[in-house]
């Protein structure tokens, strides 16, 4: 249990240390932008029936 919470900790100290250095040097906007393009990209791709097979014996 304590492993769990050191690996949550870790994590959350990494991201946290990114999403700061990423917005001082102006990329955050850029990471942001890529995740928007990325879920529009899913939301299209989630509304069209997938293509089946027809096989005719």
């Amino acid at each position: 249990m304590k492993t769990q919470w050191k690996k949550l900790f870790v994590k959350t100290t990494v991201w946290l240390a990114a999403e700061i250095i990423l917005n001082l040097i102006g990329l955050d906007n850029l990471a942001d932008y890529s995740e928007f393009i990325y879920e529009q990209e899913v939301m299209v791709l989630s509304q069209y029936p997938q293509p089946t097979t027809l096989i005719i014996a």
